[in-house]
């Protein structure tokens, strides 16, 4: 990592971002994430081998971790393939890849829409959720599409984005959580700073038979729209504006804490 300079120049030109994802090092997302930011700061990838999407916040403990450079002959050094989840990712990007820790850690562009509960289950946001956890500025970034491949609406948004969160910083233990309505910028209706939504994924198993008659079950589903009231991220990316939800690891329902306590629980 470069280092000295002023914060005026460190934010404009000498910032260390880290981009990782749940959808593997090559996803198309993730590459043109890259494209768009590299030419501007520092960059390095550090993003799971393989498909990690839907594994939340695991970490690899059962077994080691492998983190392949990975090199082209215009760029030289582009980032590491880790054999492990998008948490694991920022860990060992931080704890070993680098000799001080990234200004800024951008977890994206995912393919697919992260809003509503199933954040919980995000790979991708779980990778900002981590790097929060570890003090560090971090947004998660999804299209909210599985089909389109245009990326181009997320990396201009992350690119405007990204410098307003190091100069105002976030909030302690705070990431950001961005979706994009996969519609064409002159559809944009504008950005919305939302809450997240109570939207789900209502899944159901598809039942097959193998070709030696063992049965199996595929995991499908789809998100049924659950919101009363506007202002949620699902609700307003419906509505085409891009939503930036700010999220936070604390999952403590504090305003539940006195009723509990109330119980007057013994053993």
């Amino acid at each position: 990592m470069l280092a000295g300079g002023t914060r005026g120049l460190r934010l404009f030109f000498l910032l260390m971002i880290i981009l990782t994802n749940d959808d593997g090092f090559y996803a198309a997302g993730l590459q043109s994430m890259w494209r768009e930011l590299s030419p501007l700061t520092e960059v390095l990838i550090v993003a799971p081998e393989s498909e990690q999407s839907a594994v939340g916040h695991a970490i690899t403990l059962a077994q080691p971790l492998k983190a392949h450079a990975v090199k082209d002959q215009e760029h030289g050094l582009i980032g590491y393939a880790v054999t492990g989840t998008p948490a694991d990712c920022v860990k060992i990007a931080v704890t070993e890849l680098l000799e001080e820790p990234p200004d800024l850690v951008v977890s994206g562009v995912n393919h697919g829409g992260n809003m509503g509960t199933s954040i919980i289950y995000s790979g991708t946001v779980s990778a900002a959720t981590e790097a929060a956890t570890m003090g560090l500025p971090a947004i998660a970034v999804s299209l909210d599409s599985w089909e389109s491949r245009d990326f181009s609406v997320a990396t201009e948004f992350i690119r405007k984005l990204y410098p307003l969160v190091i100069e105002k910083g976030l909030p302690e233990g705070v990431s950001l959580n961005v979706n994009i309505p996969a519609v064409p910028r002159d559809q944009i209706q504008g950005v919305a700073v939302t809450r997240q939504g109570k939207s789900r994924v209502i899944e159901k198993f598809d039942k097959r038979v193998d070709p030696r008659n063992n049965i199996y079950y595929w995991l499908a589903g789809e998100m049924v729209f659950m919101e009363v009231e506007a202002g949620t991220d699902c609700e307003m990316v419906r509505e085409n504006y891009i939503s930036v939800t700010p999220i936070h690891y604390d999952l403590t329902r504090h305003d539940a804490l006195e009723r509990i306590r109330d119980w007057k629980l013994e053993f």
